[in-house]
């Protein structure tokens, strides 16, 4: 590592002001940060509460991630073997690594495709606006593709995460300014632009069109359909179902959570309400459901059952709790959570062509972040000015 830092400190002058390269100076920085830890944190300041950098943050979340990832991997290749067992295509599942090795191979393109195309538009941003390139999408980088489908083709995610980069983040002005969580942009993109390859009941298996015996549709697809569904609730909670890849395991995406907490990166607060918000819609559909719609199979799920499929836990732990699209006051969180949770449940019900509402609820609750904050300060402000008027006429 000293030889690196070295030949880092060696070409840097070039990239200094007034340097030969000094235009190229955001992509060397960037590549110097990506190595190294930045040799600088927050100090002082009236909003400073900690020395910590955008770049543990990022990395941090990315650790959070890990567990999920590679719990989908492995999954990727189990739903896949274990579809083609169940056609008599073979006669024995693989191995626990042989499935995982499998699971890799079709994952990491797509991280690959991810990294490559959102980085390098990011770099020529930077580059072109003569400003430092952040690290903000790490994690965007990753969450693309964990909430993708596993046999999107590979151009197909490049283009919506060129989308998502262009269109949902760097219109905005980079990291730290965009309204929109830029994954999610990236998802809802491809679902609006290439709704075939987002949906249906054999996208979520890996090769599932090649082989008549797959049929990989998730619960929730299965549920609209209102028929009879074969999994367990211990195997939707640990995860062997078919989905994208990070969302299935609700066991490591809690893992993921508890770091997150514990280190202090995401809200709590979101992510209780967003339990809150979906375990009252859920309730609410429980209760028509088995008094006027008893035949609606997604109305009659129940309500902590709704916690346990789809993308709800990944959403509102990864999703819902983006520090810069979402609420940022106290009492705004626990308002944003809610509404997520309650609209995303509402939206999974209602939505027969597409049986699942985080995406759509999270994106739309974005917009609504700021409206929130601005009306919770608005009402700290008139109860401070009231009690404050209160005082002094006690006086």
């Amino acid at each position: 590592m000293k030889f690196i830092r070295n030949t880092f400190d060696k070409y840097k002058p070039l990239f200094d002001k007034g340097g030969k390269l000094e235009k190229y100076a955001p992509g060397f920085n960037a590549f110097d940060t990506l190595v190294f830890v930045p040799n600088h944190t927050t100090k002082q300041g009236a909003h400073i509460r900690d020395g910590v950098d955008l770049k543990r943050v990022m990395v941090t979340v990315i650790f959070a991630m890990v567990p999920a990832m590679i719990f989908g991997m492995w999954n990727i290749g189990y739903q896949h073997f274990d579809q083609l067992f169940k056609g008599g295509v073979i006669d024995e599942l693989p191995q626990l690594l042989d499935l995982l090795i499998y699971g890799s191979i079709k994952f990491l393109p797509m991280v690959a495709v991810s990294y490559g195309v959102g980085l390098g538009i990011e770099f020529a941003f930077g580059i072109f606006r003569g400003h430092d390139i952040n690290e903000g999408y790490l994690v965007s980088g990753l969450l693309i593709p964990l909430i993708m489908p596993i046999d999107l083709p590979l151009w197909m995610l490049g283009v919506s995460v060129a989308f998502a980069v262009l269109i949902g983040k760097e219109a905005f002005g980079g990291t730290g300014m965009n309204i929109l969580n830029p994954a999610l942009v990236a998802r809802a993109f491809a679902f609006f632009s290439y709704a075939p390859y987002m949906s249906g009941d054999k996208v979520w298996v890996a090769d599932a069109s090649t082989v008549d015996a797959i049929s990989g549709e998730t619960i929730l697809g299965t549920l609209a359909a209102n028929n009879d569904v074969s999994y367990s609730v211990l195997e939707m909670f640990l995860g062997y179902i078919p989905g994208s890849v990070g969302e299935t395991s609700v066991l490591m995406i809690l893992i993921g959570a508890a770091f997150l907490l514990f280190t202090g990166i995401a809200s709590w607060r979101i992510m209780l309400g967003g339990v809150i918000g979906a375990s009252i819609m859920g309730l609410i559909f429980n209760f028509l459901g088995a008094n006027y719609l008893p035949e609606n199979g997604l109305m009659n799920l129940p309500w902590w059952q709704h916690l346990l499929v789809g993308s709800f836990a990944f959403a509102i732990v990864f999703m819902a709790t983006d520090p810069v699209s979402g609420a940022q006051t106290d009492k705004g969180k626990w308002i944003y959570g809610i509404l997520i949770g309650f609209l995303g449940i509402m939206i999974r019900v209602f939505n027969g062509a597409y049986p699942e509402g985080f995406m759509m609820a999270i994106l739309l609750m974005n917009v609504f972040a700021p409206t929130i904050d601005h009306y919770v300060v608005g009402g700290n402000i008139k109860r401070r000015q009231k009690r404050q008027k209160t005082n002094l006429e006690t006086v």
